[in-house]
């Protein structure tokens, strides 16, 4: 009897037991599935196998992809490692630095003013302390008389002084900023879906056209300036080849990588139309002491932008070793580097030709 009392009792002790056991794990169980919940997603980085079609562009970089991925963990990708952030970085640098290049020359004309303006309140205070001496001397009656008829003889000698034209210059920045910044921002969202994929690359391909189109409006209007009827022609001109190039872009087959050639034949095309206008300047400018140094920076902008377009078409280094530079030193990041280091270099070849205008203005002004 006791014998059977205790084999209940050890058999209820063992279900009681069985029960806190399963209510304790399935309580566990909620915590965890509630901590998961509540901890963001990470999203895996995939290999070149396991992209949608859409998304095979090379076939050398094997692995870091992002794929899919929605908005938000596409924004904060911008500060994880995968196969696409440094074209981020690259071109979002250059974008900012090209932002704080235009602030800065933005804000120049108004230091300058206000420089002139504390200037003009010394003298005046100083003048002002002279006749008040002169006054109590009894001594300079006509002397006064003829610094306030002198004052306004300087102002209007400033005010006919010749200013020579930004907006070409701010034309230029602004297309600048705007290829830098739609190419940031294409390789960091591109990855979200086909529809914005394919969105974003056709917009990239359009400010890379943008760039090339304002990059010559301060070269020829500041170096044809005495001559309006060749800017006129030479903007015309690029603007036509350019609109016909973003025509070209907008269209879904050409926007494929099959066509990554011929895309790149158009960009060089736009640039080397740049020859033209290059060589003639040369002869219009002949005796400008700026000409050697303004060309040097112009080659300079050429050799780069060339170089990264030959980076950007055979692919290399990563056609070499296929996987190596999965992460960083393919073609493509050496390409955005190239590009803001020739923009750097216009960027200083105009800085030059705006300083020759203000110089030596131009005996007609357009």
């Amino acid at each position: 009897m006791n014998c059977i009392q205790t084999k209940c009792v050890v058999k209820r002790k063992s279900r009681e037991t069985d029960e806190t056991f399963s209510f304790t794990h399935s309580k566990d169980s909620m915590k965890k599935n509630m901590c998961d919940r509540d901890r963001p997603k990470r999203y895996p980085l995939l290999s070149f196998w396991e992209l949608p079609e859409y998304m095979k562009d090379n076939e050398y970089i094997l692995r870091y992809y992002r794929a899919n991925w929605p908005f938000k963990q596409a924004l904060f990708s911008l500060f994880r490692w995968h196969n696409e952030t440094l074209n981020v970085w690259t071109h979002f640098i250059g974008f900012l630095l090209f932002l704080g290049l235009t602030l800065a020359n933005l804000m120049k004309p108004r230091m300058a003013d206000l420089l002139q303006l504390v200037t003009r309140s010394f003298s005046s205070s100083a003048d002002k302390n002279v006749s008040h001496n002169i006054k109590d001397m009894f001594l300079g009656t006509t002397l006064l008389f003829d610094l306030n008829n002198q004052m306004p003889l300087t102002i209007e000698l400033q005010s006919t002084a010749l200013v020579i034209a930004r907006w070409p210059f701010f034309v230029f920045l602004g297309g600048s900023m705007f290829c830098l910044l739609s190419s940031s921002m294409c390789h960091l969202f591109c990855c979200h879906s086909h529809k914005l994929n394919m969105f974003l690359w056709r917009l990239d391909y359009v400010g890379i056209v943008v760039m090339i189109i304002t990059s010559f409006f301060p070269q020829i209007y500041y170096v044809f300036l005495c001559e309006p009827h060749w800017q006129i022609m030479y903007l015309a001109g690029i603007t036509a080849m350019g609109l016909f190039t973003i025509a070209t872009m907008l269209s879904p087959t050409l926007s494929t990588s099959k066509y990554r050639s011929f895309r790149a034949m158009l960009f060089c095309s736009m640039g080397l139309f740049g020859v033209v206008p290059a060589i003639h300047a040369c002869f219009v400018n002949w005796t400008n002491p700026r000409r050697n140094i303004t060309l040097a920076y112009e080659s300079a902008m050429a050799l780069s932008y060339l170089t990264g377009t030959l980076f950007y078409v055979t692919r290399i280094p990563e056609r070499w070793k296929p996987g190596w530079f999965d992460l960083a030193g393919h073609s493509h990041q050496i390409f955005h580097t190239l590009v803001v280091v020739g923009a750097l270099a216009h960027y200083a070849a105009t800085l030059q030709m705006l300083e020759w205008r203000d110089s030596f203005g131009c005996d007609t002004v357009p």
